[in-house]
C-alpha cells in the first residue's frame, strides 16, 4: 500500500526492496553534477558485533551541503534493535567504526562518544518502521554553513547469532538519505523528551517529563514518534500554553515505531510553551525495571519532528527529567499538571485507563527538571 505525498501532508511507504542504489558511502558525502537530487547509503561497512547489546557507530564526513528529504531504513528486525541518526559537528571518532555506548565490553573496538560535540538527532528506526518523506519544501540541511559537518550512524544490535560462528555474517544495516541540492524554504529538525527513572514489581508507572520552550523561533510539529521497550504500554506528547494541553500525539509504543502524523496538524510551538510528554509502564516482573541502554532495560521517548520557516532551529533539542520515584508533573506547576487529559494513559482504539500504582518520594524540589541535549535513545 503506498500513500501519495501532496502538499503539507507527512506520507509513508511501506518498506520494499528497490534497485539501483548507489553504492555504500564511506569515509565522505559530496553532492555534485548537475542533478539536484540523489540518494545516499550510510551504512555500517560489514560489521560483526559479538555480544548483545552491542552499540556501534560509523561516521560520515558531509564536504558540501545538501538537504535531506527522506529517510529509507535498511535493517532487519530481531537482529536491529534500533538505529539513530546522528548529525555532528565534530564525530565522536576518527576510527571507521567504533563502540559507543556497549555496556559490558566484548567489543575490541575504541570507545568514544557520538559527537565529539554539536549532537543532534536526524532520524530513529525501530520495529520495521517503514521509509519516511518530509512534507513538500521542508528540509533537514547538513553541510555548508549548517551546525552539522558529520553524519554519525549508531546501530543497537539485539541478536548476534548470525556474526559468530560457524556463520560469521557482517552487518551493512543503515539508513538511505533522500536528498537535494535544492534549497528549501522551511528546515526540519526533531526535539526529544524522554525521562531516567524506575519501574516498581508490580505496579503500573508514569514516567513523565516537561521542560519549558524559551526560544524565540515557532515550532511546526508535523509529526512524532514513540520508543519504550516490553513494559511500555502507551506513550502521548503535549504542548502546553498557559495550562491548556494540546495533545501532539499519542500511540502505543509495541507498533511500529515510525513517525506518525501529528495528533492536530496546525499546532504550534512558541515561546513561553510547554513541552510535556508522559510514558505509561506495566511491570509484572518481580524485580525493579530501570531505565537503561540494554534490552533487559526500559527506554521513555517521546519524539517530534517539527519545521521552522527558514533556516535557524532552536540551540535546545531536548527535555529530560529524573522520572519516577523523584518526580512527576505536579512538581512543575506553570504547566498545572491538574488540567493534563486523562487519556494520556489510555492506549488508542482502547477504552481502558492504565492507573499509575507507583508511589513519589517526597524529595524532590519544584521544577527540578533537566533540559539536555538527546543523547542515544
Amino acid at each position: 500500500m503506498k500513500f501519495i505525498a501532496v502538499s503539507k501532508v507527512f506520507c509513508f511507504i511501506r518498506l520494499a526492496s528497490i534497485l539501483g542504489f548507489p553504492p555504500v558511502c564511506v569515509g565522505s558525502v559530496e553532492v555534485v553534477g548537475d542533478k539536484t537530487s540523489k540518494n545516499i547509503d550510510i551504512l555500517m561497512p560489514g560489521v560483526q558485533p559479538e555480544v548483545s547489546d552491542t552499540y556501534l557507530c560509523s561516521a560520515t564526513k558531509v564536504d558540501t551541503p545538501f538537504y535531506i528529504i527522506g529517510f529509507q531504513p535498511k535493517a532487519k528486525v530481531g537482529i536491529v534493535h534500533h538505529i539513530l541518526l546522528y548529525g555532528c559537528a565534530v564525530s565522536g571518532s576518527a576510527e571507521k567504526v567504533w563502540d559507543c555506548g556497549t555496556m559490558y565490553g566484548g567489543q575490541q573496538l575504541e570507545q568514544a562518544p557520538v559527537c565529539q560535540s554539536g549532537q543532534s538527532i536526524i532520524y530513529a528506526w525501530a520495529l520495521g518502521a517503514p521509509e519516511v518523506h518530509l512534507p513538500d519544501g521542508v528540509g533537514l540541511r547538513v553541510g555548508g554553513d549548517s551546525s552539522i559537518n558529520w553524519i554519525v550512524l549508531e546501530v543497537h544490535y539485539d541478536n548476534i547469532d548470525s556474526f559468530l560462528p560457524p556463520v560469521n555474517d557482517r552487518d551493512y544495516s543503515g539508513i538511505m538519505l533522500m536528498t537535494t541540492k535544492t534549497r528549501q524554504p522551511k528546515s526540519a529538525g526533531i526535539y526529544l523528551l524522554g525521562t531516567s527513572g524506575e519501574i516498581a514489581p508490580h505496579s503500573t508507572t508514569y514516567m513523565e517529563t516537561a521542560c519549558s520552550f524559551d526560544e524565540p523561533i515557532e515550532l511546526h510539529p508535523f509529526a512524532f514518534r514513540t520508543h519504550t521497550h516490553d513494559h511500555g504500554k502507551v506513550v502521548s506528547g503535549y504542548r502546553v500554553r498557559n495550562g491548556e494541553w494540546t495533545e501532539i500525539g499519542r500511540k502505543s509504543p509495541q507498533l511500529p515505531q515510525m513517525f506518525y502524523d501529528v495528533t492536530q496538524p496546525g499546532v504550534t510551538v512558541k515561546a513561553g510553551d510547554f513541552l510535556a510528554a508522559r510514558c505509561t509502564f506495566v511491570n509484572d516482573d518481580n524485580v525493579t525495571v530501570r531505565i537503561g541502554t540494554t534490552t533487559k532495560d526500559e527506554m521513555c521517548n517521546f519524539y517530534l519532528m517539527y519545521y521552522v520557516v527558514g533556516e535557524r532551529l532552536p540551540e535546545g533539542n531536548g527535555c529530560f527529567s529524573a522520572g519516577p520515584p523523584t518526580w512527576n508533573w505536579s512538581l512543575l506547576r506553570d504547566i498545572r499538571s491538574e488540567n493534563a487529559p486523562l487519556n494520556a494513559s489510555i492506549v488508542p482504539g482502547t477504552t481502558e485507563l492504565l492507573k499509575s500504582t507507583q508511589e513519589f518520594t517526597k524529595d524532590a524540589k519544584e521544577g527540578d527538571e533537566l533540559r539536555a541535549s538527546g543523547h542515544g535513545i
